[in-house]
């Protein structure tokens, strides 16, 4: 998302003058919503480093929990950086000196490091939920070809391809590129579309109504694993906070939608959410993990340790479908 291309300073000006149905009051507004998102960052920022620490020092890392603490890490630093991208234009709208020196440079490093971390983030969590759907449909096969440090190796890859993806984004298609439709800037625009849009969204999606139909049919016998719903809530959200405005996003840089005054409450609104869902994720595991009828002294611990214990889960079905192969076979020698 090419935050610098949406000449926000100079669309900040026209606010004042009532244009794109707007009044002259419209900068208080945006001035509170940006009030109230840093508010949210704070509150995102101690729920992921609660997480990390627990998770990383506190709780056995399983392959599960690496994934959830590279997410964690993303997600703190995405939050950081908003916070930073967020001051900004807080000052452009309300500041003495909205037009400090260096401001170009800093939006766009600001905005390298912000888009990387959506990026790894968006990957981490395709990652996780292919694995968790993979773990479900094939579980013979993956317990038996699942490497052991896949999720090591796939969390350092996605970084890369992630922040990879932010410097070709931000370095390739400049504000003036983008402005201008250049070949190279409308290439980098069709391949950040077909990464969120054509490839994570249709894997997330996929996957979460795989977990959502072995709920459905295991809900019977036995409580789903919590981490299949830490993994539908967390791809739900994801969807409805990140995916639209990467869609408008793109449907502006091809002229579908106006690029006017307007791009400023889509600015407003992509960074909110993605404020929103950083901050939202380390909830949603404690109060899947936590039991509301007992209480403990050692609350979050304990609910991030329920959340993702899943290996005995694991072990039992893989055991189940042994058991089941084995006395096929045995069933299968004797009416030999």
């Amino acid at each position: 998302m090419n935050l610098t291309s949406t000449n926000n300073t100079d669309q900040y000006d026209t606010l004042e003058e009532d244009n794109g149905g707007f009044s002259q009051y419209a900068y208080i507004h945006f001035t509170v919503a940006a009030a109230v998102a840093l508010g949210l960052c704070l509150i995102g920022l101690v729920g992921n480093v609660i997480v990390f620490w627990y998770l990383c020092f506190k709780i056995q890392r399983n392959k599960y929990t690496i994934y959830i603490i590279n997410l964690a890490v993303a997600d703190s630093i995405l939050i950081l950086f908003s916070a930073m991208l967020l001051m900004i234009n807080i000052n452009t709208l309300v500041g003495t000196n909205s037009d400090f020196e260096g401001k170009e440079s800093l939006y766009i490093f600001v905005e390298i490091f912000y888009d990387s971390m959506q990026y790894s983030g968006m990957f981490i969590l395709t990652a996780i939920s292919m694995e968790r759907c993979m773990s479900v449909l094939f579980p013979l096969w993956y317990q038996c070809h699942r490497p052991q440090n896949l999720s090591t190796i796939m969390c350092v890859f996605l970084w890369g391809i992630g922040c990879l993806e932010s410097l070709i984004e931000n370095l390739v298609c400049t504000p003036e590129a983008f402005t201008s439709q250049t070949s190279e800037c409308r290439a980098v625009q069709i391949m950040t579309f077909v990464l969120s849009i054509g490839i994570c969204l249709p894997i997330m999606v996929i996957s979460s109504f795989t977990l959502l139909i072995k709920i459905q049919r295991t809900f019977r016998q036995q409580y789903p694993p919590k981490l299949y719903i830490i993994i539908i809530a967390a791809v739900f959200l994801f969807i409805l906070s990140i995916i639209p405005f990467s869609f408008l996003w793109f449907l502006m840089y091809f002229q579908l939608l106006p690029r006017d005054v307007e791009s400023v409450s889509l600015f407003f609104a992509s960074v909110f959410c993605t404020v929103l869902n950083c901050t939202i994720n380390p909830y949603i595991y404690f109060i899947v993990g936590h039991k509301w009828k007992q209480s403990s002294s050692h609350s979050v611990h304990d609910a991030l340790q329920r959340a993702f214990k899943i290996e005995d889960n694991e072990n039992n079905d893989s055991q189940s479908n042994k058991t089941i192969n084995t006395s096929s076979q045995t069933n299968l020698a004797i009416d030999v």
